[in-house]
């Protein structure tokens, strides 16, 4: 029943054909150059993965107010842009595709990481807990700014920008950030939401944010067959954020809304981001897959046995892994195979050189090391 599964067989997703249903989830490295800007190490790191169906690269900043944690790569200049064109071309060579996720962490970040050392953005100023990641050290996050309304639209720009210059840095498409907490879900969250005008309140106005930004990225890549969107529903961190009072009335709204722009897919963490995949009651995530009309990217937990069973069941149309692509760069091989996977130490997961990034070798690898 294995070897038969469709996990490992082509899909279409929009215009573009997968190789197989395995997704690289977005995973933050912290290795990006200065100025946040990919080099041929990243290059080198991507293409080792490029036989997954699909890669969305690491989060990315849509600007440098967007930047919450240090060694971050952007996606708004030229030299970011050239930098992420080593990635892409590196990734194509190998028959792979890949997508740039566009990320603005809101509060969670530290005046240390803004320009100018000003405050962090935030739909309301509301302080999260734990710590920030910069150059130098760990550092209590603080209460963040909230945005004027008036400036809102410049974020919504940001957007569009940072989707233009992932076009122009040869991505096969975007990832709309709009999980873990950051800028886009706190604007969704009544917990993280005290707003009093036309982005706060109701739901209607909680989610006008995350419309307006999806209207201005699909229009940016001519539809939305090109872009896809990422939730966490049921995430609390970081930044021990509550969750929505009715998070299955707010994200059903939100799914349904999100049909009018013909997305690729609906990317969903189900249940808390590394953690437990339960759903409180009334809550459901393949009620959600219903309601969307593209392909349903399950997430978070998921080994070789729940990615089959999802795939028998219909559970979920791709599967993401994230983790298990640090340590296994042939991962899908792996999958397909049965064979033993490696654990990658998280003491190399964030910041460093090829260490605990490059330097993980493949079974074909392994392999001829023992023939050797």
């Amino acid at each position: 029943m294995d070897q038969k599964s469709d996990l490992f067989e082509p899909v279409r997703l929009g215009p573009i054909t997968l190789a197989n249903r395995i997704v690289m989830a977005p995973l933050t490295r912290s290795r990006a150059g200065e100025g946040g800007v990919p080099g041929p190490l990243n290059a080198e790191y991507y293409a080792q993965r490029a036989s997954a169906g699909l890669m969305i690269g690491e989060a990315t900043n849509i600007s440098a107010e967007a930047r919450g944690y240090a060694f971050t790569p952007g996606i708004w200049s030229e030299a970011q842009i050239a930098g992420w064109r080593l990635v892409t071309d590196a990734v194509h060579a190998k028959g792979g595709h890949i997508f740039c996720q566009l990320w603005h962490v809101g509060r969670i970040s530290h005046p240390d990481l803004q320009p100018g050392g000003v405050l962090p953005v935030a739909p309301s100023a509301i302080r999260p807990e734990g710590e920030a990641f910069t150059e130098t050290g760990l550092k209590p996050h603080v209460t963040p700014r909230a945005l004027e309304t008036d400036e809102i639209p410049r974020i919504v720009r940001d957007y569009a920008h940072a989707a233009e210059c992932a076009r122009r840095a040869g991505f096969d498409g975007v990832e709309i950030h709009s999980a873990n907490n950051y800028l886009l879900e706190q604007f969704i969250r009544d917990s993280t939401n005290r707003r009093t005008d036309r982005y706060g309140g109701s739901v209607e106005n909680r989610l006008r944010i995350v419309l307006e930004v999806t209207a201005a990225v699909t229009e940016i890549w001519g539809g939305g067959e090109r872009v896809g969107i990422r939730i966490s529903p049921l995430t609390p961190q970081p930044g021990g954020s509550p969750l929505d009072s009715d998070p299955m009335g707010t994200y059903g709204t939100l799914v349904a809304a999100l049909n009018r722009f013909g997305l690729a897919y609906l990317h969903c963490i189900e249940g808390a981001t590394q953690g437990p995949r339960d759903e409180p009651p009334g809550f459901s995530f393949q009620r959600l897959r219903r309601q969307f009309r593209g392909l349903y990217m399950a997430n978070n937990g998921y080994d070789r046995e729940m990615a089959l069973r999802a795939r028998r069941e219909d559970l979920a149309d791709l599967i993401c892994f994230g983790r298990l692509f640090i340590g296994n760069p042939d991962l899908v091989e792996r999958l397909r195979t049965g064979a033993p996977l490696v654990e990658a130490p998280k003491a190399t997961w964030y910041g460093g050189g090829a260490k605990g990034y490059t330097d993980y070798p493949t079974l074909a690898d392994a392999r001829g090391a023992a023939a050797a």
